[in-house]
């Protein structure tokens, strides 16, 4: 039986957040504002404490398709950010990014009891708010208040105290399919780790690269991973919608992989050193020399950038236009649909905003995490949107996350009669 090392206890106030990707698994250990890290207690903001990275196995599109893989490369990215830190974390905050998940825009709404708005008058809308949103073998992962309407009137953003009749509030809820989830949070409770809440990546990735301004104006952001794209799309504030589209960057190293008979590895090399989505580059018809697969002592063939960035293109337009779909069918695209970011690994593609800006005809930039305390400047990459805008929302009291920690030993389904627990509790 595999045992956990120990070093330093945990302190009070240290959480850990896992991206557990289908390229990637990321552990990041963090230090709440307001608590103690290297001596100084720090109130500006959350210090990352230790950082651990290894590269992924037995997942595919954000689904675990190998239990051992999975935990193995789980176990080493939290080692090795534990070692950094000095201390062993316990509760961890967990993205997740395949496993159905679903979006959700719904009303609900309520007579007022009294003759002012109440506590309990909200209660209830949020009460059946998530009792509409946990359905059908579904667990809930987001619950969010858009905004309020009382007596018909809207752009109300606190109804308490104010007189009226009835209250009508706009809900966004995020729910996964069971199976899955539960099978990515046995992973974790492997590594002997209590998954404390459970997040979409999509929204984590959406906070670390979009701007404040950004989502109150409305934006999406589409976050190229290795295995899917995942879309966020945010208005006044507030996540109103996510969706993912079945395609990532893996996708397009196996076109040119297949394309040119060259193994995986040497297609992904290829990709990175030559891939372009710029036109009429002088190089294009530059030559470049790859290995085949098949014997060791094959030549090497040749191919043109101009020929190998046709393969990409082909590729990226039909993830695009996919994206463009989602964002079309969302039915908030009036809202959030008029500006994109773009994140992920799969960002990194050269001339990709540009060719995106006129593919979706929308403005498009690159969207990469802020700098954080005791964080390399590596880190500051898309690669890295998801663990970072983990952090603000493990941290932010107003998720209602903080005060409502899981310590107890995980059980067979215990896990989700917690969270609704924590979703009651929270809101």
């Amino acid at each position: 039986m595999l045992t956990r090392s120990r070093s330093s206890p945990r302190p009070p106030d240290v959480i850990g957040v896992l991206d557990i990707g289908t390229d990637k698994t990321v552990c990041l250990i963090v230090a709440a504002p307001n608590s103690r890290a290297n001596g100084l207690w720090r109130r500006e903001g959350a210090t990352v404490l230790g950082y651990g990275l290894r590269r992924s196995r037995g997942i595919k599109a954000g689904v675990v398709i190998d239990l051992d893989g999975a935990e193995q490369a789980l176990r080493a990215a939290v080692s090795q950010a534990e070692q950094a830190a000095g201390l062993t974390v316990e509760e961890v905050l967990v993205a997740v990014t395949g496993g159905g998940l679903h979006s959700l825009t719904f009303e609900a709404e309520t007579r007022i009891a009294g003759s002012v708005v109440s506590d309990a008058d909200t209660g209830r809308l949020a009460a059946a708010g998530r009792d509409h949103a946990q359905r059908d073998g579904h667990t809930l992962l987001h619950f969010g208040q858009i905004g309020y309407r009382l007596d018909g009137a809207g752009g109300v953003s606190n109804p308490h105290g104010l007189a009226g009749s009835l209250l009508a509030a706009d809900f966004h809820a995020v729910t996964a399919e069971d199976a899955p989830l539960r099978n990515l949070l046995n992973v974790v409770e492997r590594t002997f780790l209590t998954p404390f809440a459970i997040v979409p990546a999509s929204h984590a990735s959406g906070l670390a690269a979009t701007t404040e301004e950004e989502r109150r104006l409305g934006v999406t952001c589409i976050d190229l991973g290795a295995g899917s794209t995942t879309l966020a799309m945010f208005a006044d504030g507030h996540l109103i919608s996510v969706n993912a589209v079945a395609v990532g960057g893996h996708h397009v190293t196996f076109d040119i992989a297949r394309t040119l008979s060259t193994p995986f590895v040497e297609a992904e090399r290829i990709k990175t050193l030559h891939g372009s989505l710029e036109e009429g580059a002088d190089e294009d018809e530059e030559l470049f020399s790859y290995a085949v697969s098949g014997r060791d002592d094959a030549p090497l063939h040749e191919t043109t950038r101009a020929d190998l960035n046709g393969i990409v293109a082909t590729r990226v337009s039909d993830l695009l236009a996919q994206a463009a779909a989602r964002i079309d069918g969302s039915g908030v695209a009036h809202l959030a649909g008029h500006r994109i970011v773009l994140t992920g690994g799969g960002s990194q593609l050269k001339g990709l905003a540009g060719f995106a800006e006129e593919a979706l005809g929308r403005p498009v930039r690159i969207g990469r995490p802020d700098a954080a305390d005791g964080m390399p400047a590596a880190y500051c990459n898309p690669i890295f949107s998801t663990a970072m805008g983990l952090v603000p929302i493990a941290l932010d009291p107003a998720a209602g996350l903080r005060g409502h920690r899981v310590r107890a030993e995980v059980a067979a389904g215990g896990y989700f009669k917690r969270v609704g627990q924590w979703l009651r509790d929270g809101f």
